[in-house]
């Protein structure tokens, strides 16, 4: 017989189990270049839908509840992102999956795509393959993961067409004056600015006031500047502002920080981001096909972004980008919704 435990001892809990009326989210994590990635396997119940924008907005008007769960405090955070796997999958693909963050559900995530692949890879729920076919309410995704023994050493994936949609336009923003700017789609449209004209620099100590000039920056361009997808009608609204600046380190191109959604801040270079980055680039001519473009993050963590080729998308001249990083698995949980918790929708504080 086992000795009772002494006075004052805490005993195990690991075979505690939460009441059976309590709501269970299995999630695993991961980040890419330090941009979190919060995986959905279990608890969001069939989204029915026959595309994945058909589910998309499924989601959008039934799943509020789990994304406000397992985005904002106190389960995560204001910065979380995450991901839900759907099945099934399409006949000639891998996979299709949802994105969410702190405002809504997005059409396309590059981080996310690379955190994704190395997960349902190196985990098991896929077995390995040279190339996955994931489909983003965005489009089609081609992610090549590059295998190191029974790890993804890192993940080249082939987004969406690219391209310039604005080049040096100028708004007069409260607060701040006049912004030059440019806009470009790299699977959401993002206004580009140069941090250094504003005195601002891409360090995490600027980071609050990176979050306010780049709200600002975002209302202004929306209400003087039309966007306008050559497709999709839900893809027609500027996602965020993306400031660029020098590189820190030695063997990187360029500097870009993200702030997106409600105040969202990115701590990877943002893959979509850098997909515009390429394109206007590209458009400028300073980027040829083929050549390697690494872009540094705010904490100084690198994607590498080059235009494999030339494309039309629409009216626009476009190239079709690869964006390449790598992503870490970094924890396992089951969040869990007692009825009787007034935060289970959650807060943000921001």
């Amino acid at each position: 017989m086992s000795a009772a435990p002494r006075a004052g001892t805490l005993v195990s809990a690991t075979a505690w189990r939460p009441p059976a009326d309590w709501r269970r989210i299995e999630t695993l994590d991961a980040h890419a270049a330090g941009e979190p990635l919060r995986v959905v396997l279990s608890g969001a119940g069939p989204i029915p839908g026959e595309s994945i924008v058909a589910k998309r907005k499924y989601a959008r008007e039934h799943l509020e509840a789990l994304r406000r769960a397992v985005i904002f405090e106190p389960r995560g955070h204001a910065d979380m992102y995450g991901a839900i796997p759907t099945d099934p999958a399409t006949p000639d693909g891998e996979m299709r999956v949802l994105f969410l963050h702190n405002e809504s559900c997005s059409k396309m995530c590059g981080h996310g795509i690379i955190a994704l692949t190395s997960v349902v890879l190196e985990t098991g729920m896929l077995p390995w393959k040279d190339e996955l076919r994931i489909d983003a309410p965005a489009g089609r995704v081609l992610a090549r993961p590059r295998r190191r023994g029974e790890r993804v050493a890192s993940v080249a994936f082939e987004n969406v067409p690219s391209f310039a949609y604005v080049l040096d336009r100028a708004v007069d923003v409260p607060g701040i004056g006049h912004v030059r700017y440019d806009i470009a789609f790299g699977g959401a449209f993002y206004a580009y600015v140069d941090a250094a004209t504003l005195g601002l620099a891409l360090t995490p100590e600027r980071y609050r006031d990176l979050i306010d000039a780049g709200r600002r920056i975002k209302r202004a361009v929306m209400a003087s500047q039309e966007i306008r997808h050559p497709y999709e009608d839900e893809l027609s609204f500027l996602y965020g502002t993306i400031f660029v600046g020098d590189a820190l380190g030695a063997g990187a191109a360029s500097r870009n920080e993200c702030v997106f959604a409600e105040g969202q801040v990115e701590s990877s270079p943002t893959g979509t981001g850098v997909s515009g980055r390429v394109a206007l680039e590209h458009a400028r001519g300073r980027l040829p096909l083929g050549k390697p473009f690494v872009v540094e993050s705010i904490i100084g963590t690198r994607f590498t972004g080059r235009a494999i080729r030339a494309t039309r998308f629409g009216p626009h001249d476009a190239v079709v980008p690869e964006i390449e990083g790598s992503a870490y698995l970094t924890g396992r949980s089951e969040l869990w919704l007692g009825p009787d918790d007034p935060l289970n929708g959650g807060f943000m504080l921001r």
